[in-house]
């Protein structure tokens, strides 16, 4: 059985501790990041507002994350096993039961539809503006957050994308990122033992 796990929303709203936290606690689980997918800074278009729009699809090489998830769907141990994965066979099924679990992590995963269909499970983590932008301000970025970003740029996307997203009737469970690591966690991991492997 083959299971993808999206953990969406919004930047700095704890997405990536805990998918890191669920790819060690998951069978057979490997990790895609959006992140991993931001075409270079140069072909980063400046928008209407004065800043990069790196919070926009059109900064992402959208395609080729795709291609990556549809890799993995073609043959997940080859995938797992070139991606560092450690696959481990289910001790009483035969291989083509093995679960395997591909989940994806990023802040723009239910805007593009050719990626939302793929989806077993679709969360989305949210946490306030005050709490956002105080994360965002004690992180460090490969390219700096130049004065304004946030409030000018980051915020305003956010809200235009979930809006979108909650328009085209995405189905999804929100979680509070205000919650503890351990309470999130545990939510999610009881929602997919629940939901799909104990089916």
């Amino acid at each position: 059985m083959q299971y993808i796990i999206g953990i969406g929303g919004v930047t700095n709203g704890g997405k990536t501790t805990l998918t890191n936290r669920l790819i060690k606690a998951l069978p057979n689980c490997c990790v895609v990041h959006q992140d991993d997918f931001f075409k270079p800074q140069d072909q980063i278009e400046v928008g209407e507002d004065g800043f990069k729009q790196w919070d926009v699809l059109d900064s992402l090489d959208m395609e080729a994350m795709v291609s990556t998830v549809r890799a993995w769907i073609e043959n997940p141990v080859k995938f797992a096993r070139s991606h560092g994965v450690n696959v481990t066979p289910g001790s009483k099924e035969p291989a083509s039961k093995d679960t395997h679990i591909l989940v994806i992590e990023g802040f723009l995963l239910y805007n593009y539809k050719p990626l939302i269909d793929l989806f077993d499970l679709r969360y989305y983590l949210a946490v306030p503006y005050d709490e956002c932008k105080r994360r965002r301000s004690t992180r460090n970025y490969t390219v700096p957050d130049p004065p304004g970003l946030f409030d000018g740029h980051v915020w305003p996307m956010y809200l235009k994308h979930r809006k979108a997203m909650e328009d085209c009737g995405v189905d999804v469970v929100y979680l509070d990122g205000l919650k503890s690591r351990d309470e999130l966690y545990n939510q999610v991991f009881e929602d997919i033992h629940n939901k799909l492997l104990n089916c």
